[in-house]
């Protein structure tokens, strides 16, 4: 079945940027399925564009790794394969216990403010149900803590995984039963930091990135 693909049009971004995020959008959403063919002619129809800025677009999301440029077929978004998830997640984990590490020891006293805060507009899109909104907060949530490390180049680095993480954050929420988890697993994180227990923070860090691999790597495997 086909969904509808919408344009956001944005007068501030240049159309190239307006069809890479609404492509972006459909396939973290799951608009356009994991293994679709992106048939550019067709995509260009249905967004009611030219096929230069869907060609770019579909470059760019390649280099972000949600599209495969498969030989002598074209492109097609790119499954969320268990060794993307281990790759990803391991240098995540490491990247999280040097972030949580620094943030104890630098978070200000407004850091914590924002970080109990975010903690609160997790629980509410919690409450709210909606998935992309749950994706978004729980991202916000750990942002906080990226950037009360005060170290930009670890702030940029995680941001590189942002756009795999995005979906693997979605496969998370989406299981109902995890929710009450992520909200424990996050009040957790933030006691320990709160009190600026580093091997606590660690700790806690690291349950939450293993809890996600094990519940991520089990809808995958009953996909």
């Amino acid at each position: 079945m086909e969904h509808e693909l919408k344009v956001n049009m944005n007068d501030y971004l240049p159309l190239r940027d307006v069809v890479f995020n609404t492509l972006r959008q459909a396939i973290l959403k799951g608009e356009l399925e994991p293994g679709e063919r992106l048939m550019e002619i067709q995509l260009a129809n249905r967004l009611g564009v030219s096929r230069t800025p869907i060609r770019e677009a579909i470059r760019k999301l390649e280099l972000e790794g949600l599209v495969l440029m498969i030989p002598r077929k074209g492109a097609e978004v790119a499954k969320i394969s268990e060794k993307n998830l281990r790759d990803v997640l391991e240098v995540r984990r490491s990247l999280d216990e040097l972030a949580i590490e620094l943030a104890c020891q630098r978070m200000t006293e407004d850091d914590i403010r924002n970080l109990e805060k975010a903690q609160e507009a997790f629980i509410h899109a919690i409450e709210n149900g909606d998935a992309m909104m749950m994706a978004e907060a729980d991202e916000h949530y750990h942002d906080v803590i990226y950037e009360g490390t005060g170290n930009s180049r670890l702030v940029q680095i995680l941001n590189n995984l942002r756009e795999n993480l995005y979906r693997f954050r979605l496969e998370y929420i989406k299981d109902e039963e995890k929710r009450q988890i992520l909200i424990m697993e996050h009040e957790n994180i933030l006691k320990a930091i709160r009190s600026r227990h580093i091997e606590e923070a660690k700790l806690a860090i690291r349950e939450h990135v293993v809890n996600q691999e094990i519940t991520v790597l089990k809808n995958l495997q009953e996909q």
